[in-house]
């Protein structure tokens, strides 16, 4: 790891800025109108059944609520399943929020590794924090290894698309969770390397892991979230102080 002497005053405290803003955006993301502290409610139709009426979902709710549908497949039929969000800027969340604590930006934890394609068509599955212990199954069509004290790890990542490009979502735990972090785990998202180069299985590509972008998952907002949790690979031996920890909400309140 990069030690933070090693880095010149004026590059860390570049550095310290860019983190800033990026909390900054942060923090304006999970605040907005569909950000993650505005969901209400989610609900899901029983599997094969049509979706609920927009008018029906909508009632007890005000005209400024924001309604959208989504659909997945049902774990035990294998049939698609259709749901719906209400997102509230007024939500109790929302009213109740303070801040995202997080630990100081920390250079050490910038960390240079590689991607290994596996199988583009490789899946792993992964348990929801709402599934009671059952799993779905998640594109991971590579690993990410990188190199921590001198000790090698290799992470499955999932493809996915987030901003509106390709990227490879790393749920990961370490040693901090539930103590200093939140207790089910992080994540962090990179930009996915394949998109950059033609690898085929069995190649590698350089990619840099910022462990400082490590975010609380949506589900440390709103608890009608279901976040994937930290396949047994992917839980650190050691705490990870670096990112996101925990959401922080007025005296009293809980999700």
């Amino acid at each position: 790891m990069v030690s933070t002497h090693a880095i010149e005053s004026p590059r860390l405290e570049e550095l310290q800025r860019s983190y800033a803003q990026w909390a900054q955006k942060r923090r304006e993301t999970v605040t907005a109108p569909q950000g993650a502290l505005a969901l209400v409610l989610t609900h899901w139709s029983p599997a094969g059944e049509a979706p609920v009426d927009e008018a029906v979902a909508r009632q007890g709710h005000p005209a400024s609520a924001l309604f959208t549908r989504l659909q997945r497949t049902d774990i035990e039929t294998g049939l698609p399943q259709e749901g719906y969000r209400i997102w509230r800027k007024d939500s109790p969340a929302n009213q109740a929020f303070e801040d995202i604590e997080r630990y100081d930006y920390d250079p050490a934890w910038v960390l240079e590794g590689r991607f290994e394609l596996v199988d583009e068509d490789r899946v792993v599955p992964f348990e929801h924090i709402k599934d009671a212990g059952a799993t779905r199954t998640l594109p991971v069509s590579g690993d990410l290894v990188f190199a921590v004290d001198g000790t090698e790890y290799r992470l499955a990542a999932f493809d996915t698309v987030y901003g509106g490009s390709a990227k490879l979502q790393l749920v990961f735990g370490d040693r901090t969770n539930g103590a200093e972090s939140y207790g089910a785990g992080r994540f962090l998202f990179l930009d996915h390397p394949a998109g950059a180069a033609d690898l085929r299985p069995g190649d590698s590509i350089p990619i840099t892991v910022d462990f400082n972008l490590a975010t609380v998952p949506p589900c440390g907002f709103s608890n009608q979230m279901n976040c994937p949790l930290p396949p047994l690979q992917n839980r650190l031996p050691f705490p990870l102080r670096a990112g996101e920890r925990r959401v922080r909400f007025a005296d009293g309140f809980s999700l």
